[in-house]
């Protein structure tokens, strides 16, 4: 089933950022890969968020997550996007990994 990566990140040197983003897609294309989000002016509906960028990226399953991840051609970027931003990155497995919860999920709404 489906997981995704949320990236909530606080840009700390543009430059290297955009360097990062400038080989982001190249590699990003060679992957079994969605990004439904990025957004550099999330609207922060409840709570305190002092971040600059959130980005949601979509895997069919962890292995292909891993694959992009652990590539030699991401690897090759991470210096970039370690200099450039501050991130935090939570793996969040789709509703049908965990389907005692998803039923609990849809019984609350009814």
């Amino acid at each position: 089933m489906g997981v995704s990566i949320v990236v909530q990140l606080k840009i700390i040197d543009r430059a290297a950022y955009d360097r990062y983003l400038a080989g982001f897609f190249d590699v990003f294309r060679n992957y079994n890969v969605r990004l439904p989000a990025a957004d550099e002016a999330p609207i922060s509906v409840e709570g305190r968020w002092d971040g600059d960028k959130i980005v949601l990226i979509s895997f069919p399953d962890e292995y292909d997550f891993r694959a992009w991840a652990e590539s030699a051609a991401d690897q090759e970027l991470a210096p970039d996007r370690k200099a450039g931003a501050e991130a935090i990155v939570l793996l969040v497995r789709g509703l049908g990994e965990r389907p005692d919860r998803t039923a609990t999920l849809i019984r609350r709404r009814s």
